[in-house]
């Protein structure tokens, strides 16, 4: 396959990409600045530039491109970069497919976030969203994927949940408190915390851009939910540090504002169309998960 890749610099996308050169897949990267190779064509999201060409020639496009959750504090401005950043990508990339006929497959970010506060619930992909910043945030980005489905095309929509892996993602912040120990649950610790390996994630990726009869939302996450408690619990017993301080909901209400909604909040969710689809998860569990993280 021919395969462009959005956001290939970052810490999903550089898994990805390796993989799918490894694979044996054309492997072509969008990159911000002046190309310096045959394999790097050069796009400017906000001023609407990149090449129709390119776009048309390919198989797929994979959209990872985005400002990251994990960034404190949550300005008003940078929420508005955070819904910027993932609708003029987004756009633009499905102009570009709908331009060119709709021949090219658009596997598009997305997140967990979605389903907002689910309480104790677990949703699966045919849940209405919540009604949080980031699943209004997830409700915009994934619509703005429409004109490639109006002219044809097959859309994925990427789900993410929280990925872990010892190079980076969430894990390379969650790690430091344990490593002092001072690692715990947030709040109650009975709130849904969804993760998923980075080994799956890129699996899955992979599985639906080779799996052309898939499209529409899936949830990139553990079939397994797994609680902040029991995760914090695994993370611990993996780091051989004690996981018995926990983060009061109140100061972390006040330092963190409304980013301690990510901590607070529940998201239960399941990959239901994913495992429908016929994907098996290396990492099923938390405890895989987690151990999967670390391996080397």
């Amino acid at each position: 396959m021919r395969v462009v890749v959005a956001g290939s610099s970052g810490f999903l996308g550089t898994a990805l990409r390796d993989r799918l050169a490894r694979d044996g897949h054309q492997v072509f990267r969008l990159v911000r600045g002046e190309a310096s190779t045959s394999t790097e064509s050069s796009w400017d999201p906000y001023a609407g530039r990149v090449d129709d060409d390119l776009i048309d020639s390919a198989d797929a496009v994979v959209n990872l491109a985005g400002a990251p959750i994990a960034h404190w504090p949550w300005t008003e401005s940078y929420k508005r970069t955070l819904l910027d950043s993932r609708l003029s990508t987004t756009s633009l990339l499905a102009g570009a497919i709908a331009r060119t006929g709709g021949t090219t497959a658009l596997v598009n970010g997305s997140g967990i976030d979605a389903y907002g506060d689910t309480g104790d619930a677990v949703r699966d992909e045919q849940a209405p969203y919540g009604s949080t910043f980031l699943a209004d945030v997830v409700r915009q980005w994934e619509a703005a994927t429409a004109p490639a489905a109006d002219a044809g095309a097959r859309v994925v929509l990427l789900r993410t949940a929280p990925v872990l892996h010892a190079d980076g993602g969430v894990l390379g912040l969650v790690k430091i408190p344990f490593l002092l120990g001072l690692g715990g649950r947030v709040g109650s610790g009975r709130q849904w915390f969804p993760v998923i390996s980075r080994d799956d994630w890129v699996d899955a990726v992979v599985f639906l851009l080779t799996h052309p009869e898939t499209s529409g939302p899936f949830n990139l996450v553990t079939p397994k939910p797994v609680t902040n408690a029991e995760f914090t619990r695994v993370l611990g017993q993996e780091l051989h540090r004690p996981a018995v301080v926990p983060v009061p909901a109140a100061p972390l209400r006040l330092v963190a504002g409304e980013l301690s909604q990510q901590l607070l909040g529940s998201l239960g969710a399941a990959p239901r169309a994913l495992t429908g689809a016929g994907f098996e998860f290396r990492h099923p569990d938390v405890h895989t998960v987690v151990h999967a993280a670390f391996a080397r």
